[in-house]
């Protein structure tokens, strides 16, 4: 089992930037594929940056080319850098651990099945 802790997050204006981070306990982080959802209100929880196990990027087209995804998998951490904001990035934002299926359609963030999440941690952008 994995437990992750999520920090950073907070209040950005349009353009500027933050970073978000996950620390993870437990065993087997390395055995798993990563990323980030985020949630704005009435809005589902969707996918819009992952790392599978073996290494691959994938990013929602939202976000492309703005937000960088990394893992660290000796310190058992993964990373979200978001620059560029837009206030349409204002959500909650949610660091995952699970299994990537690529038999679900081409490859995307939406292709990630948590089994452990973050609580989550506030994202604003706005001026």
């Amino acid at each position: 089992e994995v437990q992750l802790v999520q920090s950073g997050g907070g209040l950005a204006h349009p353009g500027g930037s933050l970073r978000l981070s996950c620390v993870a306990s437990g065993s087997g982080y390395a055995g798993y594929s990563v990323g980030w959802f985020r949630q704005a209100p009435g809005q589902d929880r969707d996918g819009i940056a992952c790392v599978t196990r073996d290494g691959a990027l994938f990013y929602e087209d939202s976000v492309k080319g703005r937000f960088t995804i990394s893992r660290d998998n000796a310190k058992n951490t993964m990373t979200l850098q978001m620059n560029s904001l837009k206030p349409e990035d204002t959500a909650v934002y949610y660091c995952s651990a699970g299994d990537y299926y690529r038999d679900r359609g081409p490859d995307a963030p939406r292709n990630l099945i948590p089994y452990y999440w973050g609580q989550g941690v506030q994202v604003t952008v706005s001026s």
